[in-house]
């Protein structure tokens, strides 16, 4: 259960680097970039661990999967990213793709 737990971290971290690349803006503020470099560093750290008990299929796709949703939400709720009625549902697309090959995985 424990390499579940370093896949949600390793997703939080990585949704924290890619909004402090949002704030670097355009790579120009050196302090978001390096909290940028930090984060995106240990989300590597914490999926390459998950990756012991988690297939590499599996643990990307919730990964990547997961980071984008939450990534277009803060676009949204923090910076003010436009709201569309096929922004919302391709959203929910990438969640229900998530979970479909996280069903699709082995149990061991």
């Amino acid at each position: 259960m424990q390499h579940w737990f370093f896949l949600a971290g390793a997703i939080a971290l990585e949704v924290v680097g890619t909004t402090f690349m949002k704030l670097s803006d355009g790579l120009t503020k050196p302090l978001p970039i390096a909290l940028m470099l930090a984060f995106y560093v240990l989300s590597f750290l914490a999926l390459t661990l998950a990756l012991k008990k988690v297939e590499v299929g599996v643990a990307y796709a919730v990964w990547s999967g997961v980071g984008t949703a939450l990534i277009a939400i803060i676009g949204i709720v923090y910076f003010r990213e436009a709201v569309t009625l096929l922004k919302f549902f391709s959203i929910l697309l990438i969640i229900l793709g998530v979970v479909g090959i996280n069903l699709a995985g082995s149990s061991h």
